[in-house]
């Protein structure tokens, strides 16, 4: 089974919601016995908290439903994954920051090098903006996540 851990700042909006994305994606593909998706923050100021609410409305609205709780990223992360993807270059560097050998830094990635249809070079952080922010970021996440789809499985159409 491969495993991926998302990542952004404090893993209430931007990575809980990929693993959401992800993980109806995997259900829908029928991939549940071969990938298993998790998130975490760099930070621990929102662990055990659920995604922000603003992140669950919005994403409740596309037939996501988040309930992850809040965990900051620890060491065996980087040793019970095969990819760790952050969302930001601030995130991915405070991942190489933490990463525990070199092995472990070589699993880090950016969520967006995934992207079929958006040019974009990070998932921005929506938590101070409006809903335009959130409904921006889902749409970011959903490129992303059937990017990384095919990247995994290029035999499979999805």
């Amino acid at each position: 089974m491969k495993r991926i851990l998302f990542v952004c700042l404090g893993n209430i909006c931007r990575s809980s919601s990929a693993e959401e994305v992800m993980r109806t994606y995997i259900k829908r593909a029928g991939l549940e016995h071969e990938l298993e998706v998790d998130s975490a923050g760099i930070s621990s100021f929102h662990r055990g908290e659920l995604a922000d609410e603003r992140m669950r409305t919005h994403a409740e609205r596309r037939g996501y439903h988040i309930t992850h709780l809040s965990r900051p990223v620890c060491t065996d992360d980087f040793y019970e994954f095969d990819m760790i993807l952050g969302m930001d270059d601030r995130n991915i560097d405070a991942l190489r920051e933490k990463a525990p050998d070199v092995d472990s830094e070589k699993k880090i990635g950016r969520m967006t090098d995934f992207c079929k249809l958006k040019v974009v070079d990070y998932v921005p952080d929506p938590y101070y903006g409006g809903a335009q922010g959130f409904e921006n970021v889902l749409d970011i996440l959903e490129d992303a996540c059937l990017g990384l789809l095919e990247h995994l499985y290029p035999e499979i159409e999805f």
